[in-house]
């Protein structure tokens, strides 16, 4: 990082400090979603591998937006700061000073995609102004109140106090006059496009629209065959309204389309104190459908009641984990990452279960009594998001992975990365195959022929249609990788958002078909799981002993010439060879071995480590941390976990390391204060590394409750002395899941000082493929 950037970033980190009391948390009793400050990660992050390894502003903010939803609600309500759905805009962020209005959302938390579909309200006062740069407010972030379930802030240009709740699929307002004279009502589509609809239908005080879905990746401005559908339905008449274009005003016009910056608005006289709400419906349907959620989720619900009702959702999820310890701090960034993790993937269905099919929208589908899902982060979300589900809600993780395997019914192959109800490869790696698996395996679903199928499909063909591969369908580079056993550099993988990147996939896909050699062996398909758990093994074609560390090769067999493995190379993803060398979570006896064993891999790791290569802000390195749980040195496992959980987590708006990646970078903080990880998701064990409270509870869904007591954690005391499950001494570096979810009680004995004897027996040891 140059000095103009370092200083930079130091400043903000200094202006983050100076703002931390405005964002902090008002808590009410013994409320876990009181906890919550949904502010963590609005703003740059002010981490310590963030200002060293993100290369710009995109990797170094969370990209989290303060939204007011259900868990996986289908729209998210946040204020708006920015206006557009460009890609890697988030709509809001803590820096900005202005509110240009109020989002029903779709934008994938913490990343960096796009906005789709989304719409927008905004009441103001005085001269009406349409266009969002021209009506936004300035605002405070002393009058700003954050929370799950209500959001509250005060238009300081408009003297309005607007107020805001959810339920799954509708947003509820209270918008606050605090002076008499006339106000408007301004709603609009946010299509980057110049495309969309709205409708104003004054004798049912009802204003509707539509804004147009576009794909990015595959198929790049394309329609994905759907719009967000909206109705807003007021609580004031009024014979005064208008829609407009751009600076066009046209009074008593009923409806606009089609054209940029479109909107409709309505026009009132309003009294001192007066309040006019707004019930929003939406749907990826129909205008119609967006009514009918409306009905069935909002008729003769108040405003309190909602509030109260979404208060209460929040509640009954965070309460399945009880932490207890001396650190409020703690408490208060580890509930607002079990929130960020539990924002996606989206409903998408209506409330009666339709949806417009995968891959084009072409049929009106139905999900039943289930909910179908869509926008799976899939290539960060495998990793610990889906394993939390797994552990915590395994029911509603069922319908997700059943959401995908009715995509590939629909589309005809297993998704990679499916986003807008859309195919994408905008990632690398085969990871519905690693998040299936990992479900599976767990007991959690059961797979059908025809589903095993798909995956079996994914993993051993191309599709013949080469417009349906450049469309997303089949894993990228597969002809290749069969054909060497790792993707050479002469691939330079055209057709995907992300090219080259030839290693990182190699060591992704030999992980995605180790998840599918544990399906195919739970299903007694031996030939299947022969292939696949050689195919596990690819990561060694691209490891170069000389360099103790992954390194590009051509088709010969050779490496490239050209080689420093601290610094980004085209054939890794988003970070350095060294950082993506210990990405083997199926095998790290395997690579230990190919470091020439316990004392060479553990000091080529603190050689890592050294380095400052560890970059928490990016998914691929999150196993690092728990790999010496594997090489008889687990206290180095406990340090590390404990030192990342105090410097790239805060409780302030710069809190966040990196993309939060829909929850990605939180669910790992979520596992790491229970005291343990899940290192290769398909694999039923989590590695241990010491809990940081003094006493958790998880409250199953089978009934069951695990009770984790560790005195002392809270408070610094961080090494494990000794572990005892059930009353009985434990000695395994690992907990089984199976275990986990009979419930009971895991006593930890904690020290300040590290017991360099625990975990050290090879049979202590988690699993490896090469065990």
């Amino acid at each position: 990082m140059d000095l103009y950037r370092l200083l930079k970033y130091r400043l903000l980190a200094v202006t983050v400090l100076l703002v931390l009391l405005s964002c902090s948390v008002k808590q009410s009793g013994s409320n876990y979603v009181d906890l919550v400050n949904p502010l963590i990660g609005t703003a740059p992050s002010t981490t310590i591998s963030a200002l060293q390894h993100g290369e710009d502003e995109k990797e170094n903010n969370a990209q989290v937006v303060p939204y007011v939803t259900v868990p996986f609600g289908m729209t998210n309500w946040t204020a708006q700061t920015k206006s557009t759905e460009t890609k890697c805009v988030a709509p809001y962020y803590y820096t900005d000073t202005k509110i240009s209005g109020f989002r029903g959302s779709h934008w994938l938390s913490g990343s960096c995609v796009q906005d789709y579909g989304s719409m927008t309200i905004m009441p103001i006062t005085g001269k009406l102004k349409c266009q969002a740069d021209d009506r936004a407010s300035s605002f405070s972030h002393d009058t700003e109140k954050t929370t799950p379930y209500n959001y509250n802030v005060n238009l300081a240009d408009y003297k309005i106090d607007v107020n805001m709740t959810a339920t799954k699929r509708c947003g509820l307002f209270q918008f606050t006059f605090e002076n008499s004279g006339e106000a408007h009502i301004i709603v609009n589509p946010n299509s980057d496009e110049g495309e969309g609809f709205i409708q104003i239908n004054a004798e049912r005080n009802e204003i509707t629209g539509y804004n147009p879905a576009h794909k990015i990746y595959q198929g790049w401005g394309d329609k994905a065959g759907f719009s967000g559908y909206f109705v807003v339905k007021l609580s004031k008449s009024s014979d005064k309204y208008g829609v407009y274009q751009n600076e066009k005003i046209l009074d008593g016009n009923i409806q606009i389309a089609n054209q940029e910056n479109i909107g409709a608005y309505i026009s009132f006289m309003v009294e001192k104190g007066e309040t006019i709400e707004a019930k929003i419906g939406t749907s990826f349907t129909s205008i119609e459908l967006a009514r009918k959620n409306l009905e069935a989720e909002t008729k003769d619900l108040d405003f309190a009641e909602a509030k109260e009702n979404l208060k209460e959702t929040w509640e009954t999820l965070l309460s399945k984990v009880k932490v207890e310890g001396t650190n409020n701090d703690d408490k208060v960034k580890f509930y607002t990452a079990l929130y960020h993790s539990y924002l996606q993937p989206r409903t998408f269905n209506d409330v009666d279960g339709t949806y417009l099919s995968f891959n084009g929208g072409k049929q009106v589908m139905n999900s039943g009594n289930e909910d179908y899902f869509t926008d799976f982060s899939m290539w960060d979300i495998y990793r610990s998001s889906l394993p939390l589900f797994n552990m915590l809600t395994p029911k509603v993780n069922g319908q997700m992975m059943k959401s995908l395997f009715s995509m590939a019914e629909q589309g005809g192959w297993m998704p990679i990365f499916p986003c807008w109800n859309s195919y994408t490869s905008a990632m690398i790696g085969d990871h519905a195959i690693a998040a299936i698996a990992d479900a599976y395996l767990k007991n959690n679903i059961q797979i059908s022929d025809k589903e095993y199928g798909y995956l079996i499909q994914n993993a051993f063909k191309t599709p013949e249609n080469h417009a349906d591969y450049v469309n997303g369908k089949g894993r990228r580079a597969l002809d290749s990788y069969l054909k060497n056993g790792f993707v050479p550099l002469e691939d330079e993988v055209k057709e995907s958002f992300h090219k080259g990147e030839q290693v990182s996939r190699t060591l992704e896909y030999a992980f995605d078909d180790f998840a599918l050699y544990q399906i195919a062996k739970k299903r007694g398909d031996t030939f299947h799981a022969n292939l696949l758990k050689k195919r596990a093994l690819n990561y060694q074609n691209v490891y170069s002993v000389a360099d103790s560390a992954v390194r590009g090769r051509f088709a010969d067999g050779t490496f490239t010439k050209d080689f420093d493995k601290l610094i980004r190379k085209p054939y890794i993803t988003e970070g350095t060879p060294y950082q993506y060398t210990w990405y083997v979570p199926q095998d790290i006896n395997g690579l230990m071995n190919l470091m020439g064993g316990e004392d060479g891999f553990n000091t080529n790791l603190d050689r890592f480590h050294a380095a400052k290569q560890y970059w928490h802000g990016n998914e691929p390195g999150h196993q690092i941390p728990f790999l010496y749980n594997y090489s008889g040195q687990a206290w180095k496992t406990q340090e590390l976990v404990t030192q990342i959980m105090k410097t790239e987590y805060s409780n302030d708006v710069g809190g966040l390391s990196g993309n939060d990646d829909a929850g990605q970078m939180s669910a790992w903080y979520v596992f790491a204060a229970l005291g343990f990880y899940p290192v290769a998701p398909s694999v039923p064990q989590y590695v241990i590394s010491g809990p940081h409270f003094d006493k958790i509870t998880l409250r199953l869904e089978n009934g069951k409750a695990l009770v984790i007591n560790a005195k002392g954690a809270s408070s610094g005391k961080n090494y494990i002395q000794k572990i005892k499950f059930n009353g009985v001494e434990y000695d395994k570096t690992y907990l089984d899941h199976f275990s986990i979810i009979k419930g009971g009680v895991l006593d930890f004995e904690m020290g300040d000082q590290p017991d360099k004897s625990w975990g050290t027996a090879k049979e202590s040891r988690p699993f490896s493929l090469s065990n």
